[in-house]
This record gives structure tokens, sequence and C-alpha cells, in this order.
């Protein structure tokens, strides 16, 4: 056996091969880089970047000393920052990790397409991230340097220059393009992926079960879509667009809580107007489902509880599609019940000023709770309050300082300090977290709600009229109702409001809604209809098998008569010869029947004086590659193909 490894023979992976290698890696690395430790992208950045210089330096090998500590650290690394090497981020951070590492070893074409394969690998993995159309392309475009590198790889492949390694790829891609399409479409989709459910503690929109002053900082900047809505009538103005998600009942101090409240049944709701909608909403890893207002009934799938909050079945995903009617008129919970105390807890030792002054509203104006509502709007109002995407920090008596001190903060700060006030003056009333406002985006009739319109308010229970929704951040600034998050933020966020980058991120909307609902949300519900246009009701999973099958098996016989007969041959020196015959047949100098090589190339010689000496130069090397080795050398036969190829004759011989 090790006769036989010896006298296996060992090719070395040449420059431009490695070049190729080392690009294909860097691809799959930046395609990672948002879903892993920064520090962890800028560290394996530097290794391969020092990878690539020492190999271009001809420094040697990586000494295997090197190697295995290296590995040690990138095993701790992930150990450290995830906890362990499972679970679908450690392992993708892991495996590029080894990836990048796999180049430190990286000497012969072998080592060069097991690279390549774990790359293909890595580079399909970073789909479980997302599947926007963006990722997508991504990931074909980091398949073009792999498909060079395959190829650089292969014997007397010329030395072209990167961008042109680069094209031949696109032609496999495009190749394979009608293949991947009758797999999309054909092959039978299943209702959860194999590879389970995303990490359950990342939510996508950012909304989360609790809410303190502060949280919903990040969420100005996030302006990926958290759900897109289409009406069946006229959609309600912006200033009546409130999605409501969480309604937070238990008060700690500083954070309010979304209790679980699963066992009562939902409030009485008297409507006296409605509206129908449908919502896609965007994957949240969450149960909650937004509803426009209060929601009449709940979807299938999900429940309503005793707040008239939707709560899905199981955690959102995917991309969820739901209808609803809400109502827009109504009264909500018009008698409270035995859960009156429920809507006043307030905790021991916190905030004694804010309590204070809600004591004090209640004895100047007795019973009548709507003169506190509009004491309290008043204060907002005239108190000097400022609304700013970057606030003070607040101490443990956090509403004491936001009230009495800062004066300064957003949605989340005022729902929450109206919501204590109200509690302390006796009224029954909650924070709710949701989204306000949106996008109208006339061109496809739909409503694009991001996560930067992200919002908090609060509901007081009043006499005779129930839940009435109260918004005190439209006291301090009524442009966040009207206009939206980014114009209540004024300078803070004026490049974001510029009219040509809000134009064109909701054009951009368009695209990715197309992608979402006909790419992603292709669905095993849909594909069983694919062929309803043709008469066919439904379509089983063995009908789509046969579909698939005689599909793929038509379009590999038409691809394969293609390729037959654009064969080329399998002599690279042979192939290169009868190109330079072609040459100068195209220019009166064809090959005689019988006629060996030589003579033919010393009569095209004689028949072209001023290229003698380029053709006794190739007449040399062709018989020195044909008859001095038994297989032609790599790179000799590379330098012959080019100058084959670079042969040019400016003029027609008669």
């Amino acid at each position: 056996m090790s006769r036989l490894r010896a006298a296996t023979p060992v090719h070395p992976v040449d420059a431009r091969a490695f070049d190729l290698l080392s690009l294909t890696l860097a691809m799959v690395l930046g395609l990672h880089a948002l879903h892993m430790p920064w520090w962890l992208v800028a560290v394996l950045a530097v290794v391969l970047g020092w990878r690539w210089w020492q190999r271009r330096q001809r420094a040697g090998r990586v000494p295997r000393w090197l190697k295995l500590p290296m590995l040690a650290l990138l095993t701790l690394a992930v150990i450290l920052q995830y906890g362990n090497v499972f679970g679908r981020e450690p392992g993708t951070a892991l495996a590029v990790g080894l990836l990048v590492l796999k180049l430190l070893e990286t000497e012969t074409v072998r080592d060069a397409r097991v690279g390549i394969s774990f790359a293909c690998f890595a580079l399909m993995a970073a789909l479980l991230s997302g599947q926007g159309m963006v990722a997508t392309v991504a990931v074909a475009l980091g398949l073009l340097p792999a498909l060079a590198t395959l190829r650089a790889l292969e014997p007397a492949q010329v030395t072209d220059s990167l961008p042109r390694s680069l094209l031949p790829g696109l032609g496999l891609i495009g190749a394979a393009l009608p293949l991947a399409l009758l797999a999309f479409l054909l092959v039978p989709r299943l209702d959860s992926p194999l590879w389970g459910a995303p990490t359950p503690d990342q939510a996508s929109t950012g909304l989360a079960d609790s809410v303190s002053p502060g949280k919903f900082a990040e969420l100005m900047m996030d302006d990926s879509p958290a759900m897109r809505v289409t009406f069946d009538g006229t959609p309600p103005v912006r200033a009546q667009r409130y999605f409501r998600a969480y309604v937070m009942a238990r008060y700690d101090g500083f954070t309010w809580t979304f209790r679980d409240l699963a066992t009562l049944a939902p409030s009485k709701l008297e409507v006296a107007g409605s509206t129908s909608y449908h919502v896609s909403l965007v994957a949240s890893q969450q149960n909650v489902l937004p509803t426009l207002d209060v929601p009449i009934d709940a979807p299938a799938g999900a429940r309503m509880r005793s707040d008239r909050v939707v709560v899905a079945d199981k955690p959102v995903n995917d991309t969820l599609r739901y209808s609803l009617s809400s109502a827009t008129r109504y009264r909500l919970e018009p008698e409270l019940g035995p859960h009156r105390r429920r809507w006043l807890q307030l905790p021991d030792g916190f905030n004694p000023r804010t309590l204070a002054l809600g004591r004090e509203w209640r004895q100047s104006h007795g019973g009548d709770d709507g003169a506190i509502v509009r004491a309290a709007l008043a204060l907002f109002h005239d108190g000097g309050f400022r609304y700013t995407l970057a606030p003070a920090p607040l101490g443990r008596n956090a509403m004491d300082d936001f009230l009495f001190g800062t004066r300064e903060g957003f949605c989340e700060h005022y729902a929450s300090s109206f919501t204590v006030l109200m509690r302390a003056a006796g009224i029954p009333a909650r924070v709710v977290t949701g989204y306000q406002g949106g996008y109208w985006n006339k061109a496809a009739n739909y409503l694009l709600v991001r996560n930067s319109d992200a919002h908090a308010w609060s509901e007081v229970w009043l006499p005779g009229r129930g839940w009435v929704r109260v918004d005190p951040t439209g006291a301090v600034r009524p442009e966040r109702v009207s206009q939206g998050a980014a114009a209540a933020a004024g300078d803070q966020l004026a490049w974001y409001r510029t009219d040509w980058l809000q134009g064109l991120r909701n054009r951009w909307d368009i695209v990715n809604r197309w992608w979402d609902q006909g790419v992603i949300g292709f669905d095993a519900l849909r594909q069983r209809g694919l062929l309803q246009p043709f008469g066919i009701r439904d379509v089983d999973t063995a009908t789509l098998g046969w579909l698939l099958a005689i599909s793929s098996t038509l379009f590999v016989a038409i691809g394969l008569v293609w390729a037959l007969r654009r064969r080329q041959p399998r002599d690279p020196l042979r192939g290169a010869m009868r190109e330079l015959e072609r040459k100068l047949a195209r220019k009166g100098i064809a090959r005689r029947r019988g006629e060996g090589p030589q003579d033919y190339l010393r009569r095209a010689a004689d028949a072209l004086p001023g290229r003698r000496e380029e053709l006794a130069e190739l007449t040399r090397s062709y018989l020195e590659l044909r008859y001095a080795h038994a297989e032609p050398p790599n790179e000799p036969l590379r330098r012959f193909i080019r100058s084959v190829r670079d042969f040019r004759i400016a003029r027609v011989v008669k």
C-alpha cells in the first residue's frame, strides 16, 4: 500500500487556482459575516489574507505545529461564544472557521477540490439564515469563483485573467437554471424544513413580550419589513393604523411584562364598524400576531386571549399569511368584571413622586376619569417634554427621573409613565406595543409596515366606554402619529427621510414582496394547485414525482445532445492543433489528406513569410509536446494553447 501511495502522482495547485480558491473562501466568509461575531470574522479574514499572501510569496508550507493550535483555538472560541458547537449558528461559525483553516494545508489539487466541495456546502448553508432575493443572488455569485476554481484545477487550462476565469461559471449556472426551476416547481414540499426551526430567541421583528424605557431605540434604524397588509376596502388613515401585538399587564417598577391569560375567555366586544384585511407577517419567532386595532375573531391556527391579543399555536418561523376582521368603532369590555385589580397593579417602593402626582389628580378631579386623562396629556404637551432617540439614562425610580428630571424620551417612555400615572390615580390602564403607521404603496396597493414603525401606547378603561386607546406620544410629538417615527425624530434622522431614499426603499420592497410570495411562499398547498390551469384539480406526491422524472430526463437528454454536438476533443493538444488548422484554412491554407503536421506547418510558413518564425516555434512546440513526452507537461501545454489562441493572420492568402 505504501508503494502505491508513493507512486501516486501529486499535482500541486498553481497560483491562479489558489487565488480563485481564496476568493471563494472570502465570499463564503462575507456571506456569513452578519451572523457571526465580528471578532471571529476579523480573525478568520486575517488568517485567510495571510495564507494567500504567504502562498503568493512561495514561503513554503504552513508548519503542522501551527495548524493544530489554531484548530483548538477555533473550537474553544465557538464554545465560549455560543456555549456549544451544535445548532445553526455555532455549527455555521465552526464550519466557516474550519473551511478557512483548510486553506492552511491546501497544497495539492486534491486538497483544493476538497476545500471547494466544503465551500459549496457552506455557501448553501447561508440560506439557512435568510432566503431573500439578495441572499440567493449572493450565494449564486459565490458559486462563480468555486466553479472557476474547479475549472482551473483541470490539466492544460489556459491561465486567463481573473474576470475571464469567472465567465465559464456564468454559463454553467445558466445551463443549470432550467433544471433548478423544474426541481423548485416539482420536488414535493414538506410542511417543515428538514433542518428544524430557527433559534427561537431571535425575533426578527424586534418586538418582545416585555418593554422598558429605551428598548425601542434600536428599532428606529431597523428598516426591514415586519409585515405587509392588504385591505378589502379603503385602508384606514395613517393616524388610525394601530396594530396591537402585546398588551402588558405586570409592572415591576421599570419593565412591563406580557402575562399569560390563556385560561380566560376573550373580553366582550361591541362592534359598530369593521374592516377586513390580509396580513403577510415576516418570520418573528414569536407567537403573537399583530392585528389592526381590536380583532373580532382569531384566524385559523391561532387563539384569542382575554385582552383580545391573537396568539398563534406555534412560533412564526416562516412568513405567515392570515386574514382577519377588526373593529374600527367599538366598545371593548364595557364591564370590567372581577379582574380590575390586575390593571391597577403597581410595585411597592418605586416612583413615589409619580404615584403622588396621580393621587393628587384623583383628589382634584374626583370621579372624572376623563379629566385625569386630559391632565396627563396636558402635562406632556405643556410640561417641556422632548421626543428624542437618545434620551438620558434613568435610575431605579425610572418614572420619577423621567417625569421630574430628564423629560426626554420616545414612545415607551411616554406610554409607561402615562400608564403608571393612570394606575396611581385609580384608573385601570395597560401598556400596548405593536406598530403604528406604515407606508401605503400605491403601485401595489398594500401597506408596508417596517420594524422602525414599532410603537408603544396606552389603553385606559373608562366607565361606559370600556378600554380606550390613548397615545401620549402624540401629545408631545404629533408627527409620530401623523407622519411616522422618522418624521418625529426630526433632524436626528434627516438623511433617512430624504425623498429619493424613501422612494428607493419602497420600490425595492415591491420586488421583495414578489419574491416572498412567489418563491419563499411557494408552499405545498400552492404546489398541489400547480396544474389547475391544465384541468388537473389536485396533484399528489406521486404525480409530482413522475412529472419531475420525465421533465428531468427530457432536459438531460436535450443537454447531452447539445453537448455531444459541441464536444471538444479529449486531447487538448490535438484540440489546439485543430484550432490552428481552422485559422489557417480560413486564410486559404487547408491541410491536405495524409499531410503530417510538420509538413503542413512548413507549407503554411512558406505561404506566410511574415509569420515564418511564429509558425516555426509552433511546429517545434507541437512536435516536442506530442512526441517527446508520454503525457504533455501542463505548463508547456498551456503556453502552446495560449500561443494558438493568440495567433492572428491579418490578410487572406490567395
